[in-house]
């Protein structure tokens, strides 16, 4: 039970690698907070946790609403009083065309909830996590943050600035208990990956199971690194 007593908000967490980092940190003792869009997907993975002996609470939101999103950490205040584990797993991949024919809404939706979102998370849980012990942030990352392919690039910009993001939050906590990194999955069998590369079989890649260890290491009270990027290798 390397997690037990510690408390962990996750979004995304209705599918995914978020729904397999909620399982496996609930099975380490974590109780997880769980924020995703939909209340039916939320339930499953609420059930799938109750079946392992683990404990949940379900958090329906959208991250493009930017007032509720405040409203996250005095919620979480009143609970607990603190934050162990952030993990910012939500983000869209928004439409995959040449950027002269990138449309106004299309642009602003990737950047609100893969960028603007997180920002609003750090803004809002920041002084939860400073009241843990050891308060352990993960930001998931891309390749795509790096490669800048055609046609990727309001998703290459969302994450490029996500990164940047990061490391300056990361230069801010250094001389606190808070330890914040970003965790680029490589290619994983997911609906955003089938979406972006439909003619792939899911078969051939890692599993979000595959992920959820290198998760719970980088929320482990013990871990010292600050700021930055690990590449998950198959």
């Amino acid at each position: 039970m390397r997690l037990a007593n510690r408390i962990a908000l996750i979004t995304g967490a209705s599918r995914g690698i978020g729904r397999a980092v909620a399982r496996h940190y609930a099975r380490e003792g974590a109780h997880v907070v769980l924020l995703a869009r939909t209340t039916g997907a939320l339930e499953e993975v609420d059930d799938e946790i109750r079946a392992l002996g683990g404990q949940a609470t379900l958090v329906p939101l959208d991250l493009g609403d930017g007032e509720t999103v405040d409203a996250l950490g005095p919620s979480l205040y009143q609970r607990w009083q603190r934050l162990d584990i952030l993990v910012a797993n939500a983000g869209v991949l928004g439409p995959l065309t040449p950027l002269a024919h990138t449309r106004d809404e299309d642009w602003r939706q990737t950047l609100e909830i893969n960028l603007t979102a997180n920002w609003r998370l750090i803004r809002t849980l920041d002084p939860l996590l400073r009241r843990s012990d050891a308060g352990r942030a993960i930001f998931v990352t891309s390749g795509a943050a790096r490669t800048c392919r055609a046609y990727w690039g309001t998703y290459s910009v969302s994450k490029a600035a996500l990164e940047a993001l990061v490391r300056c939050y990361a230069a801010e906590i250094a001389n606190t208990p808070v330890r914040v990194n970003l965790l680029n999955p490589g290619p994983v069998a997911t609906a955003m990956r089938a979406k972006a590369f439909p003619g792939e079989d899911p078969a051939t890649l890692p599993q979000p199971d595959d992920l959820a260890e290198l998760f719970v290491q980088l929320a482990l009270p013990q871990l010292q690194e600050n700021g930055r990027t690990y590449d998950y290798h198959h």
